[in-house]
Parts: C-alpha cells; sequence; structure tokens
C-alpha cells in the first residue's frame, strides 16, 4: 500500500478489551496508530488491556473521549445496548470512528451512534480467538468481512490491509448469510471433531486426535480445491447398507449425534446428487436408509 494510501494514524480506544479486541488493538498499534484507552469487565479483559494494549482499563465513556478510532469488539448480543448507551449518554461521538467487529451484524445497530456523529464501520476478521499468545500471529493473511458506507469504503479496507489481512466486501443485507456460512463451517467443524473424537475414544481409541488428524487435513484440502467434487465415503459412493449400519451405531451409542449424522447424509446426498456424483437409484437406497426424502 502506498503511504498516501494509509489512514492518517489515529488514537484507538477498544471498548471490550478480549480476545479479539486485545488482538486487533494490538494489530493497529504494530501498524503505527496509538492506543490510548481501553475497558474490559472480566479479569482476562483488563489484564490483556494492560499487557497486550499497554493501558490502564477505563469507563466506555472515558474510552470514547480519548480515541479517534473507537473498536466495539463486545459479544454481539451486547452490541446493539452499548452502542444505545454510548449514544444516550451523551458520549462525544462527532467525527469519531465506530468499527464493530461482529460477523451477523451490519451497520443498522451502529445507527444511534451514527445519528450522533459517529462513522460506521463493521470489519469482521474471520478467524478465530482463544485468548492464547498467537492471537495476534494469526490475523495475517486472514480475511475480513468489510461493510461501511461508500464514502468510508477506503478507509475500512485501508485499515483491514495495515493489519495483515484481505479485506473482502459484504453487502450490508447479506452479513447475517456470511456469519451463518462461516458459523457453519468452522464452529460446527470443531463440534462433529469433537463428537468423533469421543466416539472413538469410547470405543478404545487412545489418541483420536492422531488417527483424525490426516484424514481431516486431506479432506480439508480436497474440498478447498475441489468443492463438492472433493467428496468421499459411504453416501458418494451410494453405499446405503454402510450408510444404515451407522444411524444404527450411533442410536445405540449416541441418540443425539444419529440425528446429526443423518441431516448431514441427507445433505451430502442432495449435494452429490445435484452434482451428478450420485445416481438417482443409489440416492433412493440411501433415502431409504436413512429414513426420510433428501429431497425435502
Amino acid at each position: 500500500m502506498d503511504a498516501g494510501d494509509r489512514p492518517a494514524r489515529l488514537t484507538v480506544g477498544v471498548l471490550g478489551a478480549g480476545k479479539v479486541g486485545s488482538a486487533l488493538g494490538a494489530a493497529l498499534a504494530q501498524a503505527g496508530h496509538r492506543v490510548v484507552a481501553a475497558s474490559g469487565v472480566s479479569d482476562n479483559s483488563q489484564r490483556w488491556a494492560a499487557d497486550r494494549l499497554g493501558v490502564t482499563p477505563s469507563r466506555p465513556d472515558e474510552v470514547v473521549a480519548a480515541a479517534q478510532l473507537v473498536l466495539l469488539t463486545v459479544p454481539d448480543d451486547a452490541l446493539p445496548d452499548l452502542v444505545s448507551g454510548l449514544a444516550s449518554t451523551g458520549a462525544d461521538l462527532q467525527g469519531k470512528m465506530l468499527v464493530h467487529t461482529s460477523g451477523a451484524y451490519g451497520l443498522s445497530v451502529l445507527d444511534p451512534a451514527t445519528e450522533a456523529g459517529a462513522l460506521p464501520l463493521a470489519l469482521h476478521p474471520v478467524m478465530t480467538f482463544t485468548g492464547r499468545d498467537d492471537d495476534l500471529n494469526k490475523l495475517t493473511g486472514i480475511s475480513y468481512g468489510v461493510t461501511a458506507p461508500e464514502v468510508l469504503r477506503p478507509v475500512a479496507e485501508a485499515l483491514v490491509i495495515e493489519m495483515g489481512g484481505e479485506p473482502v466486501w459484504i453487502a450490508d443485507a447479506d452479513r447475517p448469510l456470511y456469519h451463518a456460512a462461516l458459523a457453519n463451517a468452522a464452529n460446527h467443524m470443531v463440534t462433529l471433531i469433537a463428537e468423533s473424537s469421543d466416539l472413538l475414544r469410547g470405543i478404545g481409541v487412545d489418541h483420536p486426535g492422531r488417527m483424525l488428524g490426516p484424514l481431516l487435513g486431506a479432506a480439508l484440502d480436497n474440498v478447498l480445491r475441489l468443492g463438492i467434487a472433493g467428496l468421499t465415503g459411504p453416501v458418494v459412493r451410494g453405499d446405503a447398507g454402510t450408510v444404515r449400519k451407522h444411524v444404527d451405531a450411533l442410536i445405540l451409542a449416541a441418540p443425539e449425534a444419529a440425528d446429526a449424522y443423518i441431516a448431514l447424509a441427507r445433505l451430502t446426498a442432495d449435494r452429490a446428487l445435484a452434482a451428478g456424483l450420485l445416481k438417482p437409484e443409489e440416492a433412493e437406497r440411501l433415502l431409504d436408509a436413512l429414513g426420510g426424502n433428501i429431497w425435502t
């Protein structure tokens, strides 16, 4: 990025100096901006404010007053009340960049602050944060879902690039679907792998991770390179008998996992059929094995 394209060096405040806020605040500091204030409720947030951001925790109104750019990095459900609270209590929002990092929310959640003169931005980092020391390193090369008024788009994209990320423009109305797609892939993957690990451990496999790691790595590589054409396994082979054995075994061992398996097998069969990887007659046999209609 040319020097002329970079936003001016900004004073930064962080409302919610938790896993995400402390990492993004530190990334902005590495880019040359200056973190001047942060707030946090939990003990971890207050510790990260001091250790990662180098500031003493302050009240939210003090954070807003001190900063030109304010990161709103609170949980999604707390975001509307935070914004409306800032606006209703008379916090000095005029000309301040208010940047929330929620994936599901667009710009409307910032409306009370925008009406008070704030400049609204939504920058969602597509990454998981655990609170470990390597969170900051994870930011290099990741995508950010960016939504902003057109006049602020260059600034939003420049901030993302400065943090080492790639800006991807998301229309305001598409934010919920965008976030659903990410959560479906990342969060549910964790649930599925944890469930599979427990099942393997329950039958005496001491180190499920060693068994699953190479398989999952290959499967992830296949789908990212090939899409649905990278699908393998009994569903795409039309092995209805094997699928039925899976269902029966899961009903006995983990009924809640059986429900998830059936739902995902139906979706897998539906996509395989639409892609021409599964013949209609094979789909019908799978339908019987799964006990329902894959087209409903």
